[in-house]
């Protein structure tokens, strides 16, 4: 591969870094034509995209960055794709699937999600249970819903017994 080559994936990878708030590492080595086409597909599903990169240029990639990203160098070696995605948990839930069937492949290397780097393929379970930050506000918004609620409830039920009377 000519070094311009190598600048312009470089330079694609850093940009698609930006682009997307959250990233999986992951192995891909040996799957065969078949799973990783149906792996595409479940990922264009998931709005989730999948890139297969050359590890040396996805490390200059992430040297690069902002970020610092340096913890996920130890993994990156053998044949490795990339999950972008704008939901932080959609890949986990991904990878869990196939893992629960039994398939070794694809396994998570490492994980960008959150603003927090994962490694290692015990990580993948803290990495089903995140939550997006509009999940979160969901669940504060719910959890301050509730106890006015029951008072609306309370005084509705009070009325209602008072009018009976």
């Amino acid at each position: 591969m000519r070094k311009e080559d190598k600048i312009s994936i470089i330079a694609q990878l850093g940009e698609t870094l930006k682009a997307y708030p959250h990233f999986y590492v992951v192995d891909v080595e040996g799957m065969n034509a078949g799973a990783t086409s149906d792996l595409r597909r479940k990922c264009y599903q998931n709005n989730v995209k999948m890139v297969v990169v050359k590890n040396t240029l996805l490390q200059k990639a992430l040297e690069a960055s902002d970020v610092n990203f340096e913890e996920m160098y130890g993994v990156l070696k053998g044949t490795t794709a990339l999950m972008f995605t704008e939901t932080a948990n959609v890949p986990a839930k991904m990878i869990k699937e196939y893992v629960s069937k039994k398939a070794t492949k694809p396994a998570l290397k490492a994980a960008y999600a959150e603003e927090t780097v994962y490694v290692g393929a015990d990580q993948l379970n803290t990495l089903v249970a995140l939550k997006s930050k509009n999940e979160l506000i969901a669940d504060v918004i719910a959890a301050l819903e509730s106890p006015i609620m029951n008072v609306l409830s309370a005084l509705e039920n009070r009325e209602e017994a008072a009018s009976a009377e």
